[in-house]
């Protein structure tokens, strides 16, 4: 496992392999995505779909799965 990113350190995300959300489809890609590649660093950054260029923000994996979660839960 790779040592935890230091807060305040500039993240090179051009060339990253962001995973849609799977609620993308059909929307007109109106959803998030998020670079898994930091995962084992502890953080995840995430940007809206429709904005690749825009702003990221990060979350940490704990955050990030509690997220997922409560999103899955409201599904059902």
């Amino acid at each position: 496992m790779n040592s935890p990113v230091p807060m305040g350190t500039s993240l090179d995300l051009a060339r990253e392999a962001w995973v849609k959300s799977s609620h993308s489809e059909g929307n007109g890609g109106t959803c998030v995505e998020w670079a898994p590649a930091f995962v084992s660093g502890g953080v995840i950054p995430v940007r809206d779909s429709k904005r690749p260029d825009g702003p990221v923000f990060m979350v940490s994996p704990p955050a990030w799965s509690s997220f997922v979660a409560a999103v899955r839960d409201a599904e059902q």
